[in-house]
């Protein structure tokens, strides 16, 4: 046997050992916010679609339209031939929208992240990144040049401290996300702006579960907490309904990107009709509150369902951890919800840090106030059997 193969065997048995060893489950969407797994119709209150638009017949024809204009694909990177008229139209939206000079669009959240710190950090530069930043902002940071470091989470305390041990005229970047994925809260990026105005700090914030859900029109977390950072991350899988993302930056930035980021001149574009689709998404978003307003009465509702020993976290946005710690315990928390046709995911270490396994629950404007109630029920039947 290979020692790669060794290598492969000992570490899959040994994921399995820690009742750590994750699967791919084939799934088929149903009606609504319906799975079907293994032949069983499953309520569905682990999935991104906060907005309810991956189903949204508006979104669907949009995208019908884009591929009976454009075809199925780009057919190159952006610097071939693969930018298209509705890449630099979604481009302008978005800029337009969120209030900044410049948009780049890449085909997914973990390419835009690693691709802008690919292309910015150099040997000598300070990167400061809280401790639980997404996968692909620590992984990049790891593989940069800069010297990385980790403040206490959501504590801008930490990040000054960190940020006084730094030479004055070094180079120094803060990366921040928005709304945090596996917890739901919110960063406090009002003080996390002020600490890196008073420091001369560059500040990245990355709003995946953020835009499209808080703010003005939905305009994201900075615009919920007052704050623009100079260069802001939104995805397109979450309250968008599709896929891909996109940088907000000055010119200036963009340009550097354009020239430097490597994830964004040897990738094919996104399909054209792709971002024909993301521009009516863009337009939905803005146009209904009505989605906003029903994510905040199911957070109520939900809340109101439980019972008060129910370990979950009460957050701003629709993403609602319920607390379990072990992850065997989290697994058959969640097998005992399918059983009473709810698909809720187990999230465990090294997703969380070790004993904070939770089933994370999240809400969707495409429930209804019905499902939401079934929600509360199962869980409180579970939560008493455990």
């Amino acid at each position: 046997m290979h020692r790669f193969n060794q290598r492969i065997a000992s570490a899959l048995e040994q994921r399995q050992e820690q009742g750590l060893y994750r699967t791919v489950n084939c799934l088929r969407r149903g009606q609504d916010m319906s799975v079907q797994f293994r032949e069983q119709s499953l309520l569905n209150f682990s999935s991104n679609d906060y907005l309810g638009l991956a189903q949204d017949p508006v979104l669907v024809a949009a995208w019908q339209d884009g591929l009976s204009r454009y075809g199925a694909g780009s057919g190159a990177s952006p610097l071939v031939t693969g930018f298209h008229s509705p890449h630099q139209h979604l481009q302008s939206q978005l800029a337009e929208w969120l209030g900044f000079e410049q948009a780049l669009l890449f085909s997914s959240g973990f390419s835009a992240n690693q691709a802008l710190l690919f292309a910015l950090l150099q040997e000598g530069d300070h990167l400061l990144q809280d401790k639980l930043n997404h996968a692909s902002l620590i992984e990049a940071g790891m593989l940069s040049p800069a010297s990385m470091r980790r403040f206490a989470h959501n504590d801008p305390s930490s990040l000054e401290r960190l940020l006084s041990r730094v030479p004055e005229n070094s180079p120094k970047l803060v990366v921040t996300e928005g709304v945090f994925s596996m917890d739901g809260d919110l960063s406090p990026l009002a003080d996390i702006a002020h600490v890196c105005q008073q420091s001369s700090s560059m500040l990245v914030v990355d709003d995946a579960h953020g835009c499209g859900v808080l703010g003005e029109s939905g305009r994201g977390s900075c615009n919920f907490a007052g704050i623009k950072p100079d260069i802001l991350v939104v995805t397109f899988g979450k309250a968008f309904g599709l896929q891909g993302a996109a940088i907000l930056c000055s010119h200036d930035v963009a340009e550097y990107l354009v020239q430097f980021a490597r994830h964004f001149i040897y990738s094919t574009a996104m399909p054209p009709a792709q971002a024909h689709a993301l521009s009516a998404a863009c337009g939905i978003i803005q146009r209904d509150n009505w989605r906003r307003e029903k994510l905040a009465e199911h957070s109520d509702s939900l809340a109101q369902y439980l019972l008060p020993d129910v370990e979950i976290v009460n957050t701003q946005t629709p993403i609602k951890p319920l607390m379990v710690g072990n992850s065997e315990r989290a697994v058959k928390f969640a097998d005992k919800l399918r059983q009473r046709g709810l698909w809720v995911s187990a999230i465990r270490p090294p997703t969380v840090p070790a004993n904070s396994a939770r089933l994370r629950i999240t809400l969707t404007a495409a429930h209804k106030d019905t499902e939401i109630r079934a929600l509360a029920q199962a869980i409180n039947e579970v939560w008493h059997e455990e």
